[in-house]
């Protein structure tokens, strides 16, 4: 029998979609920085430090009304960390 292994990048916008039902916010909007919210916490949590790159992620949310907002907030904090 094989196991079958499941994409953490699948499981992730899983729980962001549920989890964004659950809050009132458009799913679609939950999961549209996936991979630039996990590269910015990456390089937040090797170059500065690593209890601060969940909150990092929350500080972009807090400071975003939208996601083309987020993406440049994204951009400005991966300016910082070079």
């Amino acid at each position: 029998m094989s196991e079958t292994q499941e994409d953490p990048i699948q499981s992730a916008h899983e729980w962001l979609e549920e989890a964004a039902g659950h809050l009132g916010l458009n799913p679609g909007e939950a999961t549209a920085l996936t991979r630039e919210i996990l590269d910015l916490t990456k390089d937040v949590a090797h170059n500065r430090s690593r209890p601060a790159a969940p909150l990092t992620a929350f500080l972009v949310g807090l400071a975003s009304s939208n996601v083309d907002e987020a993406r440049s907030n994204i951009d400005a904090l991966k300016q910082v960390l070079r």
